[in-house]
């Protein structure tokens, strides 16, 4: 089993803008199996009702409050919205979301290109990202190393700096992930990254990332 690297290459206050550049590199590894996941985290309660308004399609959960459900009590028997419902099966009501917050978001494999600028222009201050996924690099034989599939993507990170969102940010960061692969803690794929980087005019701007 292979782990994937995430190595930043474009940083921008400009959600526009930094969508663009994304989509950019995207481009260069965009294949006819490719598709698109949106993952954020609303940390306020008009932040989630913005989010289902705009966002009604996906799938949002409430936080569960620490011990109270164990295994033995089934899903159906939890409160729908903890186990994750589309934005109109969300509690109006303020108090139901004291101990809720953050609500977590996810819309996974979208077509590229339906969804990306509507959760771009929706998640305002919160924070999440936009990930692209089953595009191909190719090979770059100059630098010696052959393409890959199952770990090329392009992540946008917005409103934080990090894939775990611990690090929020007032700015939005673009990654190309390739292929994990050290030797005495040094990424033997890295050079592959800065490649890529460059077949579409951005750099390397910092160190990779792990999940």
């Amino acid at each position: 089993m292979s782990n994937d690297i995430a190595y930043p290459v474009f940083r921008s206050p400009d959600p526009v803008l930094a969508l663009s550049m994304a989509r950019r590199l995207m481009e260069f590894g965009r294949c006819e199996h490719a598709d698109v996941s949106l993952y954020a985290e609303f940390h306020s309660v008009d932040e989630v009702r913005r989010g289902a308004k705009e966002l009604p399609e996906g799938w949002f959960r409430g936080q569960e409050h620490d011990g109270e459900f164990d295994d033995r009590v089934p899903f159906e028997d939890r409160p729908a919205w903890l186990v994750g419902v589309r934005g109109p099966g969300l509690p109006t009501g303020p108090t139901a979301y004291e101990g809720r917050l953050p609500v977590e978001y996810e819309s996974l494999n979208q077509a590229v290109d339906s969804v990306e600028d509507a959760f771009t222009a929706a998640i305002g201050p919160s924070v999440g990202e936009i990930n692209w996924q089953n595009l191909f690099w190719p090979d770059a034989p100059e630098i010696g190393f052959r393409g890959e599939s199952k770990h090329a993507e392009v992540t946008l990170l917005l409103n934080t700096s990090t894939r775990t969102y611990n690090e929020p940010a007032g700015d939005q960061t673009v990654l190309v992930h390739v292929r994990s692969a050290d030797s005495d803690g040094r990424q033997l794929r890295e050079p592959y990254a800065h490649w890529l980087a460059e077949q579409v005019g951005l750099t390397v701007i910092g160190p990779g990332q792990r999940l």
